[in-house]
């Protein structure tokens, strides 16, 4: 009898035990990673954060030393050593620290500034969206209101209100808020304007979502990054504003402070004690151009389809005519 053949059989290897699954691709970096490298944004916005808490804790820890007068030591050049530390940047007429003077009236400045613009965000960018998306005379008339207030300057017309009224934070606020508000409704009107024939918002309308929803889901996201742009180049305006109203002594007025007035304050001394108007002015212009550099960046931050070239190494990232050019042949 036969014994079949011990043929071998190809022994085919097991299939290999499940791995854990591949890491996710990577996202867009973290808003902080982007603007950790970037250096010249990353000092703006170091110089923004040491004013924003020199304006938040300096009437605290400051405010008694701001407000000593000693005559004797009056006009006391900077690196005085008469007052230590606070005599880093000389004194003034009153014999004042112009070191704790210039912490104390950043709040000043600070309380101006902030809150015109986050006011005038608020409600001119509401008005925008709710016109821009439902069109119509609602929108003529929002326009039609926008263009009748800026035709009035805005420094003119808050240099007549505050003739006439008692200057002081709230009227400041008050004035540059209403000259604010058309710049950001007309950002707003355009942006809910060209998104309310995108697909995604008629589809939205097609299942019945209401007007106001589709404005806070849809609109309002993709309109935010510009509006924030806007915003941190009106900070750069609201802070320039209120110092040229202080300097005309129309706009904070003593016992309280501000750069502007410091500056005002130090005209009369130009040449025998420069230190009282050049520090202020310096603090005035490290400010703005800190808030302008940062809006660029926030501008390319906020922007998608811009965002690659806060990622791109420095060699391979287009000029600024290449890019121009790349934005002019990308438009319809």
């Amino acid at each position: 009898m036969s014994t079949p053949d011990m043929t071998t059989t190809e022994h085919t290897p097991a299939s290999p035990a499940p791995t854990a699954a591949a890491p996710r691709r990577r996202g867009s970096p973290r808003l902080t990673r982007l603007l950790l490298a970037d250096r010249v944004a990353t000092a703006a916005a170091i110089v923004l954060l040491l004013a924003a808490l020199c304006a938040l804790l300096g009437p605290l820890l400051l405010g008694e030393v701001a407000q000593r007068q000693d005559l004797a030591l009056a006009r006391r050049p900077p690196f005085s050593l008469d007052l230590g530390l606070f005599g880093l940047l000389g004194t003034d007429a009153l014999g004042r620290s112009v070191l704790a003077r210039l912490v104390v009236a950043s709040a000043t400045t600070f309380s101006v500034a902030l809150p015109t613009v986050l006011l005038s965000m608020l409600i001119g960018s509401t008005i925008g969206m709710w016109a821009g998306y439902h069109r119509g005379l609602r929108e003529t008339v929002a326009m039609r209101v926008a263009d009748v207030i800026m035709s009035f300057p805005s420094l003119l017309l808050a240099v007549v209100v505050l003739y006439v009224f008692d200057p002081s934070v709230a009227t400041i606020v008050l004035v540059l808020t209403i000259t604010r508000i058309p710049v950001y409704l007309r950002t707003a009107r355009a942006e809910a304007a060209q998104l309310r024939s995108r697909g995604f918002v008629d589809a939205a309308r097609t299942f019945g979502t209401a007007g106001g929803a589709i404005i806070r889901r849809h609109v309002l996201p993709i309109t935010l990054p510009t509006l924030l742009t806007v915003a941190t180049l009106d900070f750069c305006y609201i802070t320039l504003a209120e110092s040229s109203l202080s300097f005309l002594g129309i706009g904070i007025q003593p016992p309280d402070v501000s750069w502007g007035l410091m500056v005002s304050e130090g005209r009369t001394y130009l040449r025998t004690a420069w230190w009282l108007s050049f520090f202020p002015g310096l603090a005035i212009v490290v400010t703005t151009v800190a808030a302008t550099v940062l809006s660029a960046w926030v501008r390319l931050a906020g922007d998608p389809a811009q965002r690659w070239r806060l990622t791109a190494p420095r060699s391979r990232r287009p000029s600024m005519a290449s890019t121009a050019v790349i934005d002019q042949e990308a438009r319809p």
